[in-house]
């Protein structure tokens, strides 16, 4: 099977969906602003383009089987357009280059916070719609984005299914842990809340291989085919007890300031406010969408994604915990 990877070489999910296809002996091309020697030297074709250049996807996606969409503009503060032109109109121009090019697989790398509400989620599942509105632009232009993807389905032309990882944490992580460790280091990590509220996490090796079976499931009579699927470890964590697990691997005292969760959204709030009258580009410390997200409980079932495409996770936390000690380690330490 040949396949397409957009964030496939500088993506942190991305990059790990390439090394398990590489592993299974399939061809892969990727879809980057730039090209990895390291990859070109494995045998993958890098495409260099944007998704916000409708010619550059419709390149990319000519010839291939699959596309694995995992590439996207995450954060939680931004312009509008920023998040759109490559969340939305980049999603619309990989669906428009897999019709022309006949691609017959398209999977989608979503998030659950398209469908969160500013409630605490308790295991929920697919059944939580997507909300009225958003507090900010990234689950926004992402729930778009997978809604067109879904509606794209279609058996005998083009297959879709949506995957929600929550949470993805691994070695090679450039975004989550080393914000962590920082902040850690630096003396600015604070709990929200009462610290009970549990989470669920995805460790990245197991979201990888989730798309890679989710793929392999899919074909005109899958049940998987136009649904979307929360993907992560199958028990939720406490999310402080875990933060702390992964401080005291990186040789870290754990974090021992607090501020209540209503403190947190207010100052949340205000910061908002202030960098919006005042113009700030840079993303402030603490958003309202932030501060739900530290004190509220926020897990999900997999139950839909094992029974539908025989999801299964192939790396315990435990064994994903030993991988990701020397990078906890030298991030602490650099």
């Amino acid at each position: 099977m040949f396949a397409l990877v957009t964030g496939g070489g500088g993506g942190f999910l991305g990059r790990h969906i390439v090394d398990q296809i590489l592993a299974r002996g399939d061809t892969v091309r990727i879809l980057s602003r730039r090209e990895f020697p390291d990859l070109v030297d494995r045998g993958v074709e890098c495409h260099i383009g944007d998704l916000r250049d409708a010619l550059s996807v419709e390149r990319a996606c000519a010839g291939v089987d699959v596309v694995y969409h995992t590439a996207a503009v995450p954060g939680i503060w931004g312009k509008w357009e920023t998040f759109h032109l490559t969340n939305t109109v980049g999603t619309e121009y990989v669906l428009a280059g897999c019709r022309k090019s006949g691609v017959r697989k398209l999977i989608y790398t979503s998030s659950p916070s398209v469908v969160y509400d500013g409630t605490a989620h308790v295991l929920g599942d697919e059944s939580l719609p997507y909300p009225d509105s958003y507090l900010c632009y990234y689950p926004q232009t992402k729930a778009v984005a997978e809604r067109a993807v879904l509606a794209a389905n279609q058996a005998g032309e083009l297959l879709t299914v949506s995957l929600r990882p929550h949470l993805i944490w691994g070695p090679r992580d450039n975004h989550l842990i080393p914000r962590l460790i920082q902040r850690a280091k630096s003396g600015q990590l604070r709990q929200v809340g009462d610290g009970a509220n549990e989470i669920s996490m995805a460790y990245v090796e197991n979201v990888a291989a989730a798309h890679l079976q989710a793929c392999d499931a899919l074909d005109d009579t899958a049940r998987c085919a136009g649904r979307a699927y929360f993907i992560n470890e199958p028990e939720p964590v406490r999310l402080w007890d875990w933060v702390n697990q992964l401080l005291q691997l990186a040789g870290l005292p754990p974090v021992r300031k607090r501020i209540s969760a209503k403190a947190a959204y207010a100052i949340g709030y205000g910061m908002e406010l202030a960098y919006r009258v005042f113009g700030i580009e840079s993303e402030p410390r603490m958003t309202r969408f932030l501060a739900a997200q530290l004190s509220q409980s926020h897990s999900y079932s997999i139950t839909a994604a094992v029974n539908d495409f025989g999801y299964r996770p192939i790396v315990s936390v435990a064994e994903g915990l030993k991988k990701i000690e020397p990078e906890l380690r030298a991030l602490a330490e650099s």
